[in-house]
């Protein structure tokens, strides 16, 4: 399996080439090629990741790899990178956050379900072993009423401001309580931490808190029928593994393992904490 990465400021890139070429974790999976938003960009994560070619367009790798991996630090740029390899049929593993904006989030999936073109996205949090097992303990506590997260944010970040790092608590949090979103507001404190309120149709409520100062640990709290969790959400020991094996046997497998709700969901959400971030009020969740 031939693969290609879009994007090679973020961080990720780099991580996920040594999980497959250096690591070689992955089976019968290389990354090939890689494409840089600069020149210096590229260089530096082919030699770190160990990418065999750095290509000029992304238009480059149609015909050369089985899947690729859109990864851009704004994720407004994500989507209108995709589009030319979704015509051509490529399956794709966009980065977090999806798309920048619910409408064409929803253009491209619908584009893609046309197409019979696999494509998934998600947060690596949800990943984690740690995440999984407070899912499977959560289930056993009944209905959940109400989940408080804390974690990075930065609601100024010029990479997409509440999306960039949003989106790892937001698809903790919806994986938990459902994709049914009513509301969302974002309450501002008088430095650089800050909360994030959400209500669901079911009733259950979310609280996020976006910590903007210090070396904050993602951690959340699960209130149910039957109990409460508390549990910081720690990385594996390789922390895109299974990220990666996720995506390459959708690549395999041509079969999505998430769904429209699942991948539009957060984006609506967080375009709801954007507007309230510059209002102050609270915002109507578009529905999927």
């Amino acid at each position: 399996m031939k693969i290609g990465i879009v994007g090679a400021e973020n961080s990720h890139t780099v991580a996920i080439a040594k999980v497959v070429n250096v690591d070689k974790r992955i089976r019968g999976a290389q990354v090939t090629q890689v494409w840089g938003e600069t020149r210096a960009f590229a260089l530096k994560a082919a030699e770190a990741g160990q990418i065999p070619q750095i290509v000029k367009n992304p238009a480059e790798m149609i015909g050369q790899v089985d899947g690729v991996v859109v990864d851009h630090r704004h994720g407004k740029l994500h989507l209108p990178a995709a589009w030319p390899l979704l015509k051509a049929r490529i399956p794709l593993f966009i980065d977090k956050p999806f798309s920048y904006r619910l409408a064409e989030g929803r253009r491209f999936l619908a584009r893609a379900a046309q197409l019979k073109v696999p494509v998934c996205s998600f947060s690596t949090l949800p990943k984690q072993e740690s995440f999984r097992t407070l899912q499977k303990e959560a289930r056993q506590l009944g209905k959940s009423h109400a989940v408080i997260s804390s974690g990075p944010g930065d609601i100024k970040s010029k990479w997409g401001g509440i999306f960039f790092y949003g989106i790892h608590q937001v698809d903790m949090v919806l994986r938990l309580l459902g994709y049914e979103v009513n509301h969302a507001q974002v309450v501002k404190g008088a430095d650089k931490n800050h909360e994030a309120v959400l209500s669901f149709a079911s009733g259950a409520m979310a609280v996020m808190n976006l910590v903007g100062g210090g070396g904050a640990q993602f951690h959340v709290s699960v209130i149910g029928e039957k109990g409460r969790l508390d549990r910081a959400i720690t990385y594996d020991q390789s922390a895109y593994l299974n990220g990666v094996r996720v995506f390459t046997g959708m690549f395999k497998s041509g079969k999505s393992p998430e769904t429209t709700q699942s991948m539009l969901a957060p984006v609506a959400v967080l375009e709801a904490l954007e507007k309230s971030v510059a209002s102050g009020k609270r915002v109507k969740v578009s529905s999927i």
